[in-house]
């Protein structure tokens, strides 16, 4: 199958859009409604040039869309189906964890140092 298909380079971009820990964020706080930059700024703790910076790229890539009103830009996530790939993404990311632990749990421990009044003298 050829890579340069249009699926598998809208799905390439799409994935590219979404690499990065702020645009993840942004989307996730697009959860629960719209906002506007200021409100993303101050829930991200992060200057507003660098919320709208990563806005650009969601908007980029259809994944943000916006709507003015009065002096206020208020931004909404364009398909609510990305949210159901995020949870996906959580619960493989949960499941990763469990495997982690799991595998650490079944690692023996090394025995703890003998204190001084158990150790055996020869």
């Amino acid at each position: 199958m050829p890579f340069n298909q249009p699926l598998q380079r809208f799905k390439a971009e799409f994935f590219k859009a979404l690499a990065h820990p702020v645009r993840i964020t942004i989307v996730d706080l697009l959860r629960n409604g719209e906002l506007t930059v200021g409100d993303l700024q101050e829930r991200l703790a992060i200057d507003p040039s660098s919320v709208s910076q990563q806005l650009a790229v969601l908007r980029a890539r259809n994944i943000v869309e916006s709507r003015r009103a009065a002096s206020n830009v208020f931004y909404m996530v364009r398909d609510p189906a990305i949210f159901e790939l995020l949870d996906i993404a959580r619960t493989i990311f949960d499941n990763h964890l469990i495997d982690m632990q799991e595998m650490a749990a079944s690692v023996p421990l090394a025995p703890a140092p003998l204190a001084e009044d158990e150790r055996v003298d020869d």
